[in-house]
């Protein structure tokens, strides 16, 4: 059943990914290679999401679509959510549903979960440990050691592999997420991941880099470990980046009213504007 749910999933993600991000991916490549302009002229919603403010943006890497989303402490605030209540919400379109959109900047499917939406792992939202942390061994993506923990308060936030963590966070976080595998680890790709690999799949991913600010992936075109684990490593030039999920893979960005269905999801992670803005 969970193959056939990624199944639909990915083609409502091939659905989702012609909305616009900010600059349309024609006019964006990171891997520096020339690109054509955009042989159609931009509809009105694409012009429109070119000249409002995004957190997120369209880029190619390595002829890769994928969308970029960027929080800087200065602008914006982290939170984890499960539910409200007793309900989980499964679905960007039911958080989106009891959500005030303009507060939000954006929001992403925030790690590996069991069946019924329960988190695999260290979980904290709103400073409440709802998981503890898992240090055990197991199969699939979530314990290829080493995997790690997204998480923060305040405007501090982090990602460390997951013997770090246990080793070093004493106080609660205000947030966290554990997940696996850590794409990148204190500047190195996992030891697993080759440069390429064959699985190829609709991909999200987290890291922060030196100046403190979250660095949310997802992709628009099924993508190997190997080149997302790349994309963080030397052109975000992220020492730490964490694998999120895949197949289940979706964004909410209310600017560009791009909100991607598909199979139930468990955490979410939630971007919001301060106030102050």
């Amino acid at each position: 059943m969970r193959h056939i749910l990624a199944a639909l999933a990915l083609l409502a993600l091939t659905a989702c990914e012609a909305q616009p991000e900010g600059e349309p991916v024609a006019r964006a490549r990171i891997d520096g290679k020339a690109q054509a302009a955009p042989t159609s002229t931009p509809s009105p919603s694409e012009t429109l999401a070119s000249q409002v403010e995004s957190a997120c943006r369209s880029i190619i890497f390595e002829d890769t679509p994928l969308t970029h989303c960027l929080a800087v402490p200065a602008r914006h605030t982290i939170a984890m959510a499960l539910g409200n209540g007793d309900k989980r919400y499964r679905s960007l379109k039911d958080f989106a549903a009891a959500s005030d959109s303009e507060t939000i900047a954006f929001a992403m499917n925030a790690g590996i979960f069991d069946g019924d939406g329960t988190p695999v792992g260290y979980f904290v939202q709103r400073s409440q440990r709802l998981q503890e942390l898992d240090t055990g061994t197991g199969s699939g993506n979530f314990y290829m050691k080493p995997n790690g923990v997204f998480y923060g308060s305040g405007g501090e936030w982090m990602v460390r592999d997951s013997a770090w963590f246990l080793a070093n966070v004493s106080e609660r976080p205000q947030f966290g997420t554990q997940s696996g595998p850590m794409l990148v680890s204190d500047g190195r790709i996992h030891p697993q991941i080759t440069q390429d690999g064959p699985s190829r799949l609709i991909r999200n991913a987290v890291g922060v880099d030196d100046e403190g600010r979250a660095h949310f992936v997802i992709s628009n075109a099924p993508i190997s470990f190997g080149k997302l684990a790349r994309f963080y490593k030397d052109e975000l030039e992220v020492k730490n980046a964490l694998f999120l999920d895949d197949t289940v893979s979706l964004l909410w960005n209310p600017v560009t009213e791009r909100l991607d269905t598909g199979a139930p999801i468990g955490p979410i992670v939630v971007v919001s504007k301060k106030a102050s803005e």
